[in-house]
């Protein structure tokens, strides 16, 4: 089900930020993501391998860095 999956954000502004993907499986998390911030926005990149991706140990998190605020 979309939105199981979760983008854990560090650095920048959102540091610590957990966010949901609307995707239904892990393969299809984007490397990099685009988010509104203020006047521009913030581009985090994709940052290691999926965690929690057993069937009983929490939702399944994708993490992500900040690269630059545009």
């Amino acid at each position: 089900m979309a939105g199981n999956i979760l983008g854990r954000l560090g650095g920048g502004p959102l540091d610590g930020q957990i966010i949901p993907l609307t995707i239904d499986d892990v393969t299809q998390a984007d490397e990099e993501l685009v988010l509104p911030w203020d006047a521009g926005h913030l581009v985090y990149r994709r940052a290691g391998a999926p965690e929690n991706t057993g069937e009983h140990d929490g939702p399944t998190t994708v993490p992500y860095l900040f690269d630059t605020q545009m």
